[in-house]
C-alpha cells in the first residue's frame, strides 16, 4: 500500500463530483477491475464520506491540529479500516485496506482514512490543505520538501501568478 498515493487519492475523492456510477467510474481511471463493482448505492456512500471529510482538509489548511487528528480518529470509528497484507508476489509484500467482499466505497473510505492517517503522523496535520486560487475550493496534500504548497494544481496556480501580475502592472500604471 502506497500511504502517500492514498492520501492524495483522497484529496482527488473530495474534489470530484460523484453524480452516478459513470462519474465514479471516471473517477477510478486505471482500477478497471472495480468498474463493474461500481453501485448507485457506492456513489451515496462517497458523496457523504467527502462532505464528512472535507473539515479535515479545512482543518489542516487552518492549522488546527486538534481538528485533523480528531476529525480523522472519528471518521475511523465510524468507518472501520481493516488492514491486510497481500502476498501477490512473495518478494513485495504490502498493505491493501479491505477484504474481497468490500465494496468499492469501502475501498476508497479505507484507503483514503488509512493515507491521510499515516501522512498525518509521518510529516505532520498541516499537509492538508485547501486551495488558496480564487474561486477554487479544492483540497490538497502537501508532500512539497519545505511544506509550501498553496495551490491544489499548477493551473490553479498559474492562474493566481497571472493575477497577482496584472495586479502590480495595474498598480504601477495607476501610479
Amino acid at each position: 500500500m502506497d500511504f502517500l498515493r492514498y492520501a492524495e487519492q483522497s484529496a482527488g475523492l473530495v474534489n470530484t463530483e460523484i453524480a452516478d456510477v459513470d462519474a465514479l467510474v471516471a473517477h477510478l481511471a486505471g482500477r478497471e477491475w472495480l468498474h463493474e463493482q461500481c453501485t448507485d448505492r457506492d456513489c451515496m456512500l462517497l458523496r457523504k464520506f467527502r462532505r464528512e471529510l472535507r473539515p479535515v482538509f479545512e482543518a489542516g489548511e487552518a492549522g488546527d491540529v486538534e481538528g485533523v487528528v480528531e476529525g480523522l480518529n472519528d471518521l475511523m470509528v465510524r468507518h472501520p479500516i481493516t488492514p491486510r497484507i497481500a502476498h501477490h508476489d512473495h518478494h513485495d509484500l504490502h498493505m491493501h485496506v479491505a477484504t474481497k467482499s468490500a465494496s468499492v466505497a469501502e475501498l476508497l473510505v479505507g484507503e483514503s482514512l488509512l493515507g491521510l492517517a499515516t501522512l498525518v503522523c509521518d510529516l505532520g496535520p498541516t499537509r492538508l490543505g485547501v486551495c488558496s486560487a480564487s474561486p477554487c475550493t479544492n483540497v490538497f496534500v502537501d508532500t512539497s520538501p519545505n511544506q509550501s504548497r498553496r495551490y491544489c494544481s499548477d493551473r490553479c496556480s498559474s492562474r493566481a501568478n497571472v493575477a497577482a501580475y496584472r495586479a502590480r502592472q495595474k498598480l504601477v500604471a495607476g501610479a
